[in-house]
């Protein structure tokens, strides 16, 4: 006896479907190499294609990927994480890796390479379980410049700990633990970072540290993120000339 297949699209809407590829320029033998594809690569490309927005990856990209394994948040994963429908402008400015294949061998182990989209700490927080954030409504930070601020798109490469012995010391002693081509991100890369590489692959970063980031609050504290446990990521801040050994200092690499 014949099995019956279920199908997912009506008859009239695998019409059109086929009506917008033929427009599009699907002809006999374009449509012979799908059906030919082996293990029906062709047609399960093209499907990917439309679940990305549109996006391939470049060879750039595809590259670091393969360096990077699990320690890479790219388009796909902003897409499909946080509902990114990236423009053609932001699509150009990620198209190439702004750090070299050495530098990502180099970090490969300790830092994730993340394509940063514009979006504010309070827009990743809308976006995500409230479990995944500590405080809501009543955030202390709801009202707070730096928790709105968006930023741009682009590639960070960010470390996965804390400086190293960088706990226990004010910010100013903190700073010269960076290395000439290391810099300290701003909080929303932090918890974009931060979110985003637990969404993708389920690794909580921080979860028993704050690290301090580049922005201030308004009473002049520096903001710092971490702490991310069961009760969800915590945002905090702090004097610069606090020591606590529960509060180090957050890294990125600059652009080369």
């Amino acid at each position: 006896m014949e099995t019956i297949m279920s199908r997912d699209l009506s008859v009239h809407k695998e019409h059109e479907v086929l009506l917008k590829l033929e427009s599009a320029g699907l002809n006999d033998d374009r449509a012979q190499k799908i059906i030919a594809s082996k293990d029906n690569e062709l047609a399960a490309k093209i499907v990917r294609l439309i679940d990305n927005g549109g996006f391939a990856p470049t060879t750039s990209q595809k590259r670091a990927r393969e360096i990077m394994g699990k320690n890479f948040f790219g388009i796909e994963e902003a897409i499909k994480h946080f509902g990114i429908n990236p423009s053609r402008q932001q699509i150009s400015a990620l198209s190439e890796i702004p750090f070299s294949e050495e530098t990502l061998i180099e970090c490969e182990s300790t830092h994730i390479l993340v394509a940063v989209f514009p979006l504010s700490i309070l827009e990743v927080r809308g976006k995500v379980e409230r479990n995944l954030f500590y405080g809501h409504e009543d955030a202390w930070y709801n009202n707070e410049k730096f928790a709105k601020e968006r930023g741009e798109a682009a590639w960070q490469l960010v470390r996965k700990t804390p400086v190293e012995n960088s706990t226990s010391k004010t910010w100013d002693e903190q700073q010269t633990l960076l290395g000439k081509d290391d810099e300290t991100p701003k909080a929303q890369v932090m918890v974009y970072a931060t979110i985003g590489h637990y969404l993708a692959t389920g690794e909580r970063l921080f979860e028993n540290v704050y690290v301090r980031c580049s922005d201030l609050d308004s009473g002049g504290g520096r903001v710092s993120v971490g702490r991310f446990d069961s009760y969800g990521l915590f945002v905090s801040s702090y004097w610069d000339d606090s020591r606590h050994d529960g509060l180090g200092l957050s890294s990125a690499r600059k652009f080369n």
